[in-house]
């Protein structure tokens, strides 16, 4: 008995060390997608020039990559579960690598859109890596608890590449002679450095075997992707005032009912909607969705405020290196956040923390109402609601993965991004049209102080909703199975 118990013991310590390498090479990935977000914002202004643009074009980037981003990591997370999660890893990061290379040598505006466009396939990294972290966490009995550490420290990872590409960034511009091919280079090499980390320290998942691609669900999943998400990047652009833009709004709403009866009749679905509909995955996805509004929307209408000159009677009047400071200030609260989340977690428990996480940010975006006028105040706002962002960033798929059955980890937890995509768009749109509400008085280029305040309100009661949601999941949900038996 006691020679089973110590081979027992033997097992649980080897996995332990194998999860611990594992997190250390995903780390670099995170780092990388980290890089990658925070590289290209810097040299916005000098990419524009150089492919010989207008400012305004460049949304068209962002929008293009957020769509491909929400269409293809569902179908890319469904193919980890079947065939490996390491193998759609590396897949995704040899796309993302030529993109990237694309992106240094493109000239014009089509190339780089096309390529930009590309350059999202990083984004189904996080959910592929959590589930690598939760299939070599099933082994121990402990993946739920070891999964929500990684992803902290994965999280931490991916906002410290946000710091260095974006500091980094403007010092290589000017160390190489403002060249902008040659300084878009690096954010390529550094992808096709990690595309070798993958393959030689990433060991491969435990795919379920005999499962199929619902082509015809995921066609109907794109469908409905694809018309919602244009549609609110089309309100961004076209405004509220443009009839055909709610209508294919709408109509993505509407390919939702199809998608829906052709899923319940399939015995292998694309997504799963009996799992999507329990009580322990519902509320979680529904707060990604929420999350996303004030994550991806409210980033730019936080910088522009910061940078409003204070004689309109609002602003900060901060210069861009000041405000760079400030979003710096708010991506370390994120990584406060993120590292806190698993050691509260494991003092009080995983739902307890999301709920507490979820009221942190709506308590943040509405202690903007009274306390925005001075720059510390703002600062604390950020704080606060950086503090709970962070924590959330990587909960939420941790949490996806640990509410799925064995063989959905991927497809969950990459569910929760695409519902941040979706919420984040949502919010991008709706913000856009919102800052124009009303006028500046003094400076005619300065957004509403009313426009501000609806964001705020709609960052704020979007996180306390979620916060409510949270309520609904049974109280020992996202606890190892260990912890769920007693």
């Amino acid at each position: 008995m006691t020679s089973e118990k110590t081979v027992a013991q033997r097992r649980a310590t080897t996995a332990i060390g194998a999860t611990a390498a594992l997190i250390g090479w995903l780390a670099l990935v995170e780092l990388t997608s980290g890089i990658l977000q925070g590289y290209y914002v810097p040299l916005i202004s000098d990419i524009v020039k150089h492919l010989g643009i207008h400012d305004a074009d460049y949304n068209w980037f962002e929008a293009a990559q957020l769509l491909l981003s929400a269409l293809v990591v569902p179908v890319l997370a469904k193919l980890g579960d079947m065939f490996g999660h390491k193998r759609i890893l590396l897949i995704a990061t040899v796309l993302t690598a030529l993109a990237s290379w694309a992106l240094a040598f493109s000239n014009d505006f089509s190339t780089y859109l096309l390529a930009f466009a590309l350059q999202g396939f990083y984004v189904v990294w996080l959910p592929l890596e959590i589930a690598l972290i939760f299939d070599r966490g099933r082994r121990t009995g402990t993946a739920a608890s070891r999964t929500r550490r990684a992803a902290g420290l994965l999280v931490v990872a991916l906002e410290v590449g946000a710091i260095v590409g974006a500091i980094g960034a403007g010092l290589l511009f000017e160390a190489l002679g403002q060249n902008v091919s040659l300084t878009l280079m690096v954010p390529a090499a550094a992808v096709t450095l990690v595309f070798f980390a993958i393959l030689f320290g990433v060991p491969e998942s435990e795919p379920v075997r005999g499962r199929t691609l619902d082509g015809v669900g995921f066609l109907l999943l794109t469908l409905a992707l694809l018309l919602i998400t244009s549609g609110l990047t089309f309100l961004r652009i076209n405004g509220v005032g443009t009839w055909w833009v709610w209508a294919l709004i709408l109509l993505g709403v509407l390919a939702f009912v199809p998608f829906g009866r052709w899923e319940l009749k399939q015995k292998d679905p694309a997504i799963d909607l009996r799992v999507m509909r329990r009580p322990n995955m519902w509320p979680v996805q529904l707060t990604a969705g929420l999350i996303g509004i004030s994550l991806l929307g409210a980033q730019a209408p936080l910088s522009t405020y910061a940078g409003t000159d204070p004689v309109n009677g609002y602003g900060l009047g901060l210069s861009a290196g000041q405000r760079s400071i400030l979003i710096g200030a708010y991506l370390i609260s994120m990584i406060v956040g993120a590292v806190l989340f698993p050691l509260i977690s494991s003092w009080l428990s995983p739902r307890v923390t999301l709920i507490g996480a979820a009221f942190l940010v709506a308590i943040g975006y509405l202690m903007f109402l009274p306390f925005h006028l001075q720059t510390w105040e703002v600062f604390l706002n950020m704080a606060i609601a950086g503090i709970g962002s962070g924590a959330l960033v990587g909960a939420l798929p941790a949490a996806a993965a640990a509410a799925a059955p064995r063989g959905q980890t991927g497809v969950a937890t990459a569910m929760t991004n695409t519902t941040k995509t979706i919420g984040g768009s949502f919010a991008s749109a709706v913000f856009g049209v919102v800052l124009l509400t009303g006028a500046a008085t003094v400076t005619a280029t300065a957004a509403s102080l009313f426009g501000y305040m609806l964001v705020w309100t709609i960052c704020g009661l979007g996180a306390l909703v979620a916060a409510i949601l949270l309520f609904f999941v049974p109280r020992l949900a996202f606890a190892d199975a260990e912890a769920a038996i007693v």
